[in-house]
C-alpha cells in the first residue's frame, strides 16, 4: 500500500539508470520540501538514532483511528533531508491506521535504498519510520 506520491517516486526510480542520478534525485525531493521552522527544531521533534540532525513534526488532522496524518520534517544533510521527503510522499496524508499498515521497509527496498544506503543512513530511516509508526499508534489510542 503506497500513495500516489510514492508511486510517482518509485516509477521514476525505474527511468533513472544508475544510482548516482538516483540519489540526486532523492537530493531533489528534499529540496523541493518546505523548510521547517527553527522554532520546531527542539529535543521533543528531534529524532534520535539518526548520524545527521533530523526533525519530524508530525500533525494529526481530527481524532481517533480516521484521523489523518500529516508531517513536515528537516536534516542538516542534504540525502537524509531527501530521505524524508521519501518517507513523506510514503505516510503524509494516510490515515493513522494506514500510517500502521504501511510496510516502509518493502516499500523502501522497491526503490533499492536498502541496499545502497550506509548502514548508519539505514538505521536513521529506521529510527524515522520507527517515530512516525509511534506517533500514529499513540494518536489512534488517544
Amino acid at each position: 500500500m503506497a500513495s500516489a506520491a510514492f508511486e510517482e517516486i518509485a516509477e521514476t526510480f525505474e527511468f533513472l539508470e544508475d544510482w548516482e542520478e538516483r540519489y540526486r534525485h532523492v537530493i531533489d525531493l528534499g529540496r523541493a520540501m518546505a523548510p521547517l521552522d527553527d522554532a520546531f527544531k527542539v529535543p521533543a521533534t528531534k529524532v534520535d538514532g539518526c548520524a545527521s540532525q533530523v526533525w519530524i513534526l508530525p500533525q494529526i488532522e481530527g481524532q481517533g483511528a480516521g484521523a489523518v496524518f500529516h508531517f513536515q520534517g528537516e536534516s542538516d544533510a542534504m540525502i537524509v533531508r531527501g530521505l524524508i521527503a521519501v518517507l513523506h510522499a510514503l505516510y503524509d496524508g494516510l490515515h493513522l491506521t494506514e500510517v500502521l499498515l504501511v510496510d516502509a521497509g518493502a516499500e523502501l527496498a522497491r526503490l533499492g535504498l536498502n541496499d545502497h544506503l550506509s548502514a548508519q543512513r539505514s538505521n536513521g530511516v529506521r529510527a524515522m519510520v520507527e517515530r512516525i509508526r509511534s506517533v500514529a499508534a499513540e494518536a489512534i489510542s488517544g
